[in-house]
């Protein structure tokens, strides 16, 4: 057994690390504390080829894999987790889509900018009144004239408000087959007449993040915009999301360990009854669980990449894998505000910005009740 990455994934995580620790670090408290999505943090990004990791180069990517990318999320998660998911999001909602169930026509007029990073993208599937029940969805798509027109709504998503913004993939009802909905995907560009985003929301966390809900008035895309063939939209946004769930995972274990960072760093300076509070037990314990939090979430995410990238099955071991990592990390981060005393209460201290951004990760890409459901009926089956 091998649990050691290559020397070009260990080469690739040093340079993430410092791209990401150069250029994302300093500005993390500012552009949280302003609600700012930074279009030129993200351009950065996307000239370094964070965004075309997983994507050919014939499609402007990077040919790499998929653990590659979890690399990249993160290190980008471990100073920031708003431009973490910005590429998680940009990566695994937009983009993947395109790759995965695409047209070769499709691919080469919608991936390319994705795969560069010179525009992102998001999936518009969570509505008001469906959210973990996916398929109560109510936006519907109807031909006419080959052209679809779309009416309904979207809450909650990702990366489709901003400047460098190109569409959103949407899930729609485009029929019924044996009294079931019809459910499809649909390519829908930014300013196509009849799609609005809203205001970004004010969100406890992921504050330099973008994420709006979606309308849609008698919007009319071309027939040729459906992703996938008709009706396979419910089966194709599963597939998406079991791979978003391991980039989701990976985002956490970066914020576990950027909390277990910061928590060393101020235990060896902080000083309480004349000496480190790095020398009381009580830290110390609180520090060696933190490490213990991040190795063990990180095995589980990185297992569930490996398995991805080498086409075996990896329902499971997603949903492992994020139900674990991410509900360390809101610990984590519990445990890193009070490790930090009345200043882990201060924004200027990282692990504020953490505390605020870990609770999230338990609810984006499948709630934690969600993954428990997968991980029973991967071992129980349906019930």
């Amino acid at each position: 057994m091998d649990f050691a990455f290559t020397p070009e994934q260990e080469e690739f995580r040093r340079t993430v690390r410092a791209f990401a620790e150069r250029e994302i670090a300093p500005r993390a408290g500012e552009i949280d504390e302003r609600g700012e999505f930074p279009v030129d943090l993200v351009l950065e990004m996307g000239r370094l080829g964070l965004f075309g990791l997983p994507f050919p180069e014939e499609y402007g990517g990077s040919g790499a894999d998929f653990t590659a990318l979890c690399i990249a999320i993160e290190e980008v998660g471990r100073v920031d987790q708003s431009m973490g998911i910005t590429l998680e999001a940009a990566v695994g909602l937009g983009a993947m889509p395109i790759w995965m169930f695409g047209s070769e026509e499709q691919r080469r007029s919608w991936l390319p900018p994705l795969a560069r990073g010179e525009r992102i993208a998001g999936f518009g599937l969570t509505e008001p009144e469906a959210g973990s029940d996916s398929g109560a969805t109510r936006t519907r798509a109807v031909l006419d004239g080959g052209e679809w027109v779309i009416d309904g709504s979207k809450a909650f998503i990702t990366n489709v408000g901003t400047p460098i913004s190109q569409h959103v993939t949407i899930t729609a009802v485009t029929g019924e087959s044996k009294g079931r909905k019809e459910i499809s995907n649909i390519i829908v560009p930014v300013g196509t007449p009849g799609f609005q985003a809203a205001p970004p929301y004010r969100k406890v966390g992921w504050h330099a993040s973008d994420t709006r809900a979606l309308s849609f008035d008698g919007c009319r895309v071309a027939e040729g915009n459906l992703l996938g063939a008709r009706g396979e939209g419910f089966r194709n946004f599963l597939a998406v999301l079991d791979a978003g769930r391991v980039g989701v995972g990976a985002l956490a274990v970066g914020l576990i360990q950027g909390c277990l960072d910061q928590s060393v760093a101020y235990a060896k300076e902080r000083r309480q009854f004349g000496r480190p509070i790095a020398e009381f037990q009580a830290i110390r314990f609180k520090i060696a669980d933190m490490a213990v939090a991040a190795d063990l979430a990180r095995l589980a995410v990185y297992r569930a990449a490996w398995m991805k990238d080498r086409g075996m099955p990896f329902k499971r071991e997603a949903a492992q894998a994020k139900l674990f990592a991410t509900e360390a990390a809101v610990s984590a981060a519990r445990e890193a505000v009070q490790i930090h005393g009345g200043y882990g209460l201060m924004e200027e201290y990282p692990v504020a910005r953490f505390y605020r951004d870990s609770k999230v990760l338990e609810i984006g890409e499948g709630t934690s009740e969600v993954q428990r459901l997968v991980i029973a009926r991967e071992l129980l089956g349906s019930g």
